[in-house]
């Protein structure tokens, strides 16, 4: 366990993310209050934050750690610890902003530069430890900034690695391109979640009940659903509807007249003149047969997932993923053989035990396969996930991510055709690296951008779901669904006000973002 302790609150997640991004194995606090560990401390990181003016500050921190083999590394000074005997190492930090975005960048800067001495690593986004990195450069591109000045600003600012930097720059201007088609003054998306799944895999944190405990409840999800939908047909009449995205969870756990009522009660409600995008999450291949895809390609949609995450079958096992990778294969080609012609794969790196190899055979596979679309995860290690909270289990199971491996992947995408054109990172993300979606041209998912770059309305119905309003001046406002189904079916009139509030004196809001 590694404890931060501070002087001030300000920044507090910000360092505690930080710290996590060199640490992400270890358990860290991060306060401006005395706790006492509820297990061994391996360092102890004291920030002492002073806002001495409007215009400057001043940062003295002071670590020790309490592991033998381990140095406890100052701003510009080192200290070799031996035995069992403390090493401590001081420094002070002088701040010239002006103002807090500026002051908590020199913060972050000056923590960077510890813990990079102390820990040997420089790590590839820098201090970015915000999901979404393509906002900086989409930005600046707003304001007529060149690659070389967007490169200058997020080296200087952020310590990014040239290679980060040139992947976010190369994905903003296909993003800016990809939204042109979107109509932000008219125009919404709508997210339908559907939250059972097979069973629970070992990284899962998302809103998801095996289907086992629910099967006999599903129905009634359904007609909450229903009730959800029909406030959002009244509320957004006039609105001009630009892309369906149905995940969950795996909205093919749903039998074939059960998906067929989602999708004829989401088709009468809405008009489709202006969708531009209409993607169902096929998802697991154990909840996939041929009645449920066909039922989905009657239904015209335009874009599903088939997500197989690595094609070794013992981490498959390990992960809890109850299909085989001969069921990824053969459910690819039923889709292929039914019709559908914009299929996305999911990938995750750095899952329990695999290594380059691993991931150098599974990019062989899904090449034969030639999806139009492929998901690359680095995995992230969320705290509500089994992985993280029974990880003495799979301490034997090296998690690891390499420059190699996402290497790996970038290049067999290249080799199929594929371009870069969404990016996303998550907290507690091995190696500290990023999720990023490759497309042939044309294929690109526009829903997956938009959740990104919170530049368009989208309304998210069901449980544990979070629909966000963007209006015109950039303010995003969100209301959250219950995430237990119960609850849900329970309260949809209550969760149906939570939007009515949230879309009260909806005016036409233009997004000045084009």
């Amino acid at each position: 366990m590694i404890i931060v302790k501070l002087n001030d609150s300000n920044f507090e997640y910000d360092i505690h993310s930080l710290v996590k991004a060199f640490y992400p194995s270890e358990n860290v606090s991060v306060c401006a209050e005395e706790k006492e560990p509820t297990e061994a401390v391996r360092a102890f990181l004291q920030m002492d934050t002073r806002f001495e003016t409007e215009q400057a500050a001043a940062m003295r921190f002071a670590m020790w750690v309490f592991e033998p083999a381990l140095e406890a590394v100052g701003y510009g000074q080192v200290v070799a610890a031996t035995g069992q005997k403390e090493a401590d190492a001081t420094g002070e930090i002088h701040f010239s902003s002006r103002n807090r975005p500026e002051m908590k960048n020199e913060l972050k800067r000056g923590l960077y530069g510890l813990l990079s001495k102390l820990t040997g690593q420089e790590l590839p986004w820098g201090t970015l430890t915000g999901i979404r990195p393509t906002k900086i450069p989409m930005q600046l591109l707003q304001q007529q900034a060149g690659d070389e000045e967007i490169t200058a600003y997020m080296k200087s600012t952020y310590l990014a690695s040239d290679e980060k930097i040139a992947l976010a720059i190369d994905i903003a201007k296909r993003e800016h391109g990809l939204l042109s088609k979107l109509d932000y003054e008219n125009g919404f998306s709508l997210y339908v979640g559907i939250p059972f799944c097979p069973s629970t895999c070992l990284y899962c944190s998302f809103t998801s009940y095996p289907l086992g405990i629910w099967r006999k409840r599903v129905d009634e999800y359904l007609d909450a659903l229903e009730k959800e939908l029909d406030y959002v047909r009244e509320a957004f009449a006039g609105k001009k509807l630009n892309s369906i995205y149905i995940g969950g969870g795996t909205p093919t756990t749903l039998e074939p007249e059960q998906m067929d009522r989602l999708l004829s009660m989401i088709e009468c409600r809405f008009d489709f003149s202006n969708l531009l995008e209409y993607t169902v999450e096929a998802g697991r291949p154990d909840s996939i047969t041929r009645e449920k895809l066909q039922t989905i390609y009657d239904h015209k949609i335009s874009r599903i997932s088939v997500n197989p995450q690595t094609m070794k079958q013992e981490t498959l096992d390990v992960i809890g993923r109850h299909h085989t990778v001969e069921q990824t294969i053969e459910s690819f080609q039923l889709a292929r053989e039914i019709g559908f012609d914009n299929i996305n794969m999911d990938l995750i790196l750095g899952l329990p035990g695999e290594s380059l190899s691993d991931v150098q055979s599974t990019m062989e596979e899904i090449q034969k396969l030639k999806p139009d679309n492929l998901t690359v995860h680095a995995l992230a290690l969320k705290r509500a996930a089994r992985l993280n909270i029974c990880r003495d289990q799979y301490k034997d199971y090296k998690i690891e991510i390499t420059p190699e491996t996402q290497a790996c992947a970038a290049a067999a995408a290249k080799e199929m055709g594929m371009v870069p054109y969404y990016m996303y990172r998550q907290k507690n993300m091995a190696g500290n690296y990023e999720n990023t979606g490759y497309g042939l041209p044309g294929k690109e998912g526009i829903y997956n951008i938009l959740i990104m770059e919170e530049v368009q309305t989208i309304v998210a119905c069901g449980a544990g779901t979070v629909t966000k309003r963007v209006y015109s001046d950039g303010r995003i406002e969100r209301c959250d669904n219950v995430k237990d189904v119960g609850l849900y079916i329970e309260k949809i009139d209550e969760m149906i006000e939570r939007k009515r509030r949230l879309f009260e004196e909806m005016v036409s809001d233009t997004v000045n973002f084009l």
